[in-house]
């Protein structure tokens, strides 16, 4: 009988027509042995090893597995030699803060109906009573802000990853500079005041009242037929873009000599395993093939790209009914670039000079708008001090930023403390014990810093993008709706939107999701053959554009493939993974037009890249589990007008990715 781990290793590392050989894995055994890993375990750090190394998964070798075990090695030797200097650290807490001898029993999604845990109610009792220290103020704009750093984990907590807790105060390379697009644009120098009047005209592409759908009443009817019409959209499509005879298209399920051009989903014969050629096949829509799925050979294609969910288009022949011999992957076709009319575009230049009495200099050139993104979670696993978030607000203080657009999740329900309920809350929190919910944390740990960017720069736009993993958001599927304002203590300045959203930031184009699209499309593309694209950011990134959806993958990785979380650790609960409400994805789809700069955060490296003329960027995780993060600024230079650059019926391409400079930076 065949050892279950060598089998589970071959799916996992070796490829479809090819086992691993005998000394691989006898060396990945060794790997395991060594860490105490199991294999999808080591298989997580495999994959992270192949995104450092820019390399997309080679066949194994003995040298490139030496090299993974030599890496392995090195990062451990790293982590305990942070595990020794962090031991010798007496630092205390302040703020929403843990209690020693937390316990993990305790269940806080009760409260999202306005309920609390006994927990939760020992805990605000303490928050009262105990008295926290604050930190010396970091200087800025913003006054009295308390910033300290946080206090060692507790034994629970030292398990969760390799990489061990340290001080946010004590975090390397704060404010390096790694990723620039568009370099050869000056960084320009923030105004000495914050303007007269906001220079952003925010504009909604999408209908935000449709993400109010009633969640988890899900039907399959419903389900199966949004599926099927996603397939009969891009065959008309395709039809119009190729200017090709209805006649050309056909079921690749039916038996035929001739070549025709067929439309579906790619899917896999089985529910289980990654995607691999043998298990590669074709759903058809129940319109043009009666809803069959066929297998496809692909052993004539150079090169081929796929992954679960994506919509085809493939020319071939069927010649014994059994299998859909694809001789070339079609492209698909791109929606129309976002455009403008120039006396449009005019008017949001004007705009850019902050109004009449602003101190602008040059008649010619208004300054640049000054756009902030950030990703959640906001602090680290260890702390609910949010240092993270308070550090970008003084940044965006300090350089009078026009736009801040922070996603979610803002109160994570997979943090540890969040997860156990056992913590407090700062001493200076005035509220009923018996009352108080996650809306209340919310209140008195993120509130206080978005209203005081507001109080330094009354103008600023503010824009919060809920998260399936937000734990103050009823909502718990995506598409996801906004979740209510009230009892936040927020400004009424501060805007919430839905997730995904697209909406026009003057005439630029933006849209938003919070969604980890990118990671989940990384882990089960199949990629065969001589590829365009070789880099694998910017492959997956593509997919969004080409698909004209902010998730496009179907059915989503599987919850307990994902990248683990605090609360997995304590529990054993898997993260929550996409939360897709199937009969809603027609909310998914991009608006009318291909966005001019897309958001798309992930747990994947963070990037900025130009894919098909629109700007894609991950500005990665605010707060790491156990370090700090990143996050992206965009400095968004004015248009030039010229009517001999205008289209005929005078519409002007915005061309935001020529004129844009991208920042990605650590905290």
């Amino acid at each position: 009988m065949a050892d279950p781990v060598v089998a589970e290793l071959n799916e996992r590392f070796g490829t479809a027509n090819t086992e691993l050989s005998p000394d691989v894995i006898y060396e990945l055994q060794s790997i395991m042995r060594l860490h105490e890993l199991e294999v999808q375990d080591m298989f997580f750090k495999w994959e992270s090893y192949c995104i450092k190394m820019d390399m997309d998964q080679p066949k194994m070798s003995m040298s490139i597995v030496r090299k993974f075990k030599q890496d392995l090695q090195d990062t451990l030797e790293r982590a305990n030699r942070a595990q020794a200097l962090e031991q010798v650290k007496t630092e205390k807490r302040p703020g929403g803060t843990p209690r020693p001898g937390a316990r993990n029993n305790s269940d806080v999604f009760g409260m999202l109906d306005g309920l609390t845990t006994p927990a939760a109610r020992r805990a605000a009792k303490l928050g009262s009573a105990r008295k926290t220290p604050m930190g010396t103020p970091i200087s800025s704009r913003l006054k009295n802000e308390p910033v300290s750093s946080p206090m060692k984990l507790e034994a629970q907590l030292d398990a969760m990853g390799a990489i061990p807790p340290s001080s946010f105060k004590d975090r390397q390379n704060a404010g390096e500079v790694i990723e620039i697009l568009n370099e050869n644009l000056p960084a320009p120098e923030p105004p000495i005041a914050p303007f007269g009047e906001s220079r952003i005209k925010l504009t909604a592409a999408s209908d935000q009242k449709k993400l109010g759908y009633k969640p988890l009443a899900m039907k399959l009817s419903e389900a199966s037929e949004i599926l099927d019409d996603r397939i009969d959209d891009f065959t008309t499509l395709v039809l119009e873009y190729l200017k090709l005879d209805e006649s050309a298209f056909r079921s690749a399920a039916m038996q035929s000599t001739t070549e025709i051009v067929a439309v579906g989903r790619i899917a896999s014969d089985s529910s289980e395993g990654k995607l691999n050629a043998a298990s590669l096949v074709l759903e058809t829509s129940r319109r043009m093939g009666g809803g069959f799925r066929v297998p496809l050979n692909v052993s004539k294609l150079k090169g081929y790209q796929f992954f679960p969910g994506q919509i085809v288009a493939l020319r071939g022949t069927n010649t014994t009914g059994r299998e859909f011999t694809v001789n070339e992957v079609l492209r698909m076709p791109l929606i129309d670039n976002a455009a403008s009319t120039l006396e449009t575009m005019a008017a949001h230049r004007e705009r850019l000079r902050g109004g009449p009495d602003a101190m602008d200099t040059d008649d010619e050139n208004p300054m640049p708008l000054n756009v902030i993104f950030a990703s959640g979670p906001y602090t680290a696993d260890d702390n609910l001090d949010f240092e993270p978030l308070h550090t970008l607000i003084n940044e965006a203080a300090d350089t009078y930023a026009d736009a801040v657009i922070l996603t979610g999740p803002f109160i994570d329900a997979e943090h540890p403390l969040i997860a156990s309920g056992d913590f407090d809350l700062p001493e200076e929190a005035v509220y009923d014990p018996d009352a108080a919910t996650m809306s209340t944390v919310f209140k008195y740990l993120i509130s206080p810093a978005l209203n005081r960017l507001v109080s330094a720069n009354p103008h600023v736009t503010i824009l919060l993008v809920p998260s399936v993993r937000d734990v103050i958001d009823r909502h718990v599927s995506w598409p996801q709706d906004t979740f209510p304002r009230k009892e936040l203590g927020l400004h009424k300045s501060i805007k919430i939107i839905g997730n995904p959203m697209t909406l026009s930031l003057n005439e630029t184009v933006v849209g938003i999701s919070s969604q980890d699209a990118l990671w989940e499309l990384k882990h089960e593309e199949l990629i065969g053959g001589t590829v365009e694209d070789t880099n694998g950011l910017s492959r997956v990134a593509r997919y969004l554009v080409e698909q004209r959806h902010y998730f496009p993958l179907f059915p989503p990785t599987d919850r307990t493939k994902l990248p683990k979380t605090g609360r997995q650790v304590i529990d054993g609960q898997a993260a929550p993974g996409a939360m897709l409400d199937v009969s809603y994805l027609k909310l998914g789809e991009m608006v009318n037009v291909r966005p001019d700069v897309l958001i798309v955060p992930s747990a994947l490296p963070p990037f900025a890249k130009v894919i098909e003329s629109v700007l894609v960027i991950n500005p990665g995780y605010l707060s790491q589990r156990k370090r700090a993060g990143t996050y992206a600024r965009m400095t968004l230079y004015p248009p030039k007008l010229s009517e001999a650059d205008a289209a005929p019926g005078g519409m002007l391409a915005h061309r935001v990715f020529e004129r844009a400079r991208v920042e990605v930076t650590r905290i």
